[in-house]
């Protein structure tokens, strides 16, 4: 799996649970967009949001060598809960999907810590496990909502631009909506990516709580069951 496989092994992600781990992700946050000029300076140094209380949503901590170095918010929305991050901006794309039943992975506050490591497979790295959240919850449309500059980067990985940047809230700088059909994809990313590849026992690992460790979450959809179309044509589109 070349050199990202290597480093793999040198990562751990942890699920963020407790008050005090909340708070050193929200401060982490806080640094990273500083430092990008995403927010203004605030005498708190905490940047969170509505959604990291969301009981669909999942705050994962990434930590390299045992130093927490990024994290990622994923939030899986469904017609049963709707609600994402996503959704505040980019509603009039994201409703009509999930009415049609499908399942959507809602990754935000990707966010690495700016004085702490800078290594260039961090992105994929911590992105991976948008990859787990598509596959542990069988997840139809994965989303990505970044700045312009930052799309190519997406692209590699087979997004698609959905929409143009629109203000989100919360940030001073626009963001634009891309899109991914997982089910149709994912062969091709894991041909061309092998380490974002992983074991059901990682997804469980990664996405249970605490309090659920011997309750399961939504079904996985198995690789191959029929999918909606809608998600391929609005991405075409």
């Amino acid at each position: 799996m070349g050199r990202h496989g290597s480093l793999l092994a040198r990562v751990e992600y942890r699920l963020v649970e407790s008050p005090e781990d909340r708070e050193a992700i929200y401060r982490l946050r806080y640094r990273a967009y500083l430092r990008e000029g995403m927010v203004d300076p605030d005498p708190v140094g905490l940047v969170f949001d509505r959604y990291d209380q969301l009981p669909n949503s999942w705050i994962v901590a990434l930590y390299f060598d045992g130093v927490l170095t990024s994290s990622l918010r994923i939030t899986v929305a469904s017609r049963d809960e709707p609600d994402c991050p996503s959704m505040d901006v980019f509603a009039d794309l994201l409703r009509p999907l999930l009415a049609k039943g499908v399942v959507i992975v809602d990754p935000t506050r990707f966010v690495a810590d700016p004085d702490v490591l800078r290594l260039p497979e961090l992105p994929y790295l911590t992105l991976r496990l948008a990859n787990l959240a598509c596959e542990h919850f069988g997840a139809q449309l994965g989303l990505a909502s970044v700045r312009t500059e930052h799309q190519a980067f997406y692209r590699r990985v087979f997004m698609t631009a959905m929409a143009p940047p629109r203000q989100y809230p919360g940030l001073k700088k626009p963001i634009g909506l891309m899109g991914i059909d997982f089910p149709a994809l994912r062969e091709r990313i894991y041909t061309r990516y092998p380490f974002l590849r992983s074991s059901k026992a990682e997804q469980r690992q990664v996405f249970t709580r605490a309090a659920q460790r011997h309750a399961p979450l939504l079904q996985p959809v198995l690789p191959g069951e029929q999918r909606a179309p809608t998600v391929s044509r609005l991405l075409r589109g």
